[in-house]
């Protein structure tokens, strides 16, 4: 998933924020029970995450895509005191283990966790966000999108994962995944509405900020 050496990405981490007990449990727990652990964001990109939330200080944070909570936990970072996070997912098996991650932190009563198909639960959600971070179903990457860009607030930003699909991106001939991923960046990239930078954090942070 790295777009990067292991020892760039080492000293990357010896010079960024440590990682709570918490963090570290999480990771732990879903490298040792859950299929597909590098969906979890980790710890360089999880402090990216953080820092964007704490220089937003946002009051409502969107995130579609829960998985083990890792990310969700780093986002909730920068809320204001009366902020709240709702954090969408699909997948109910993992429901315990992300109900027992959020009670063990300081930001449980600040997140409101959802399950269900995203494209439908969004519009249940009567709320205009600082921050969406989407990282579901690639896709559905621009149908998320779409759904949501009218909910955030002019000057709110936009965080979409995966969007260098470990350089899969650079390729000339695509398979389907990848081209779906491109043809989103493609998507940001025409969008007027909006300023746009990709990260090229762990496998790519797409940073839009919506114009007005």
């Amino acid at each position: 998933m790295s777009l990067i050496t292991d020892d760039l990405q080492d000293l990357l981490i010896a010079y960024c924020e440590p990682e709570s007990e918490l963090l570290q449990q999480i990771d732990r727990e879903t490298n040792l029970k859950v299929l597909m652990p590098r969906m979890l964001s980790g710890h360089y990109q999880g402090r990216v995450l953080s820092m964007l939330s704490k220089m937003v200080s946002p009051k409502r944070i969107l995130e579609i895509g829960t998985f083990t909570g890792y990310a969700t936990l780093c986002l909730a970072e920068g809320l204001t005191k009366d902020g709240l996070l709702y954090t969408l997912d699909i997948n109910e098996e993992l429901e315990d283990m992300v109900r027992s991650n959020f009670a063990k932190s300081t930001y449980n009563d600040q997140i409101n966790y959802i399950l269900g198909d995203a494209t439908k639960t969004i519009a249940g959600l009567d709320e205009v966000f600082d921050i969406v971070f989407i990282d579901a179903d690639k896709k559905n990457n621009g149908t998320y999108y779409d759904l949501i860009f009218d909910r955030v607030r002019p000057g709110g930003i936009i965080i979409v994962d995966n969007v260098l699909w470990s350089g899969k991106v650079l390729q000339e001939k695509q398979d389907k995944d990848t081209r779906n991923i491109t043809s989103f960046n493609d998507k940001i990239a025409a969008d007027e509405r909006v300023e746009k930078l990709i990260l090229p954090v762990r496998d790519g942070l797409f940073v839009i900020r919506k114009l007005s």
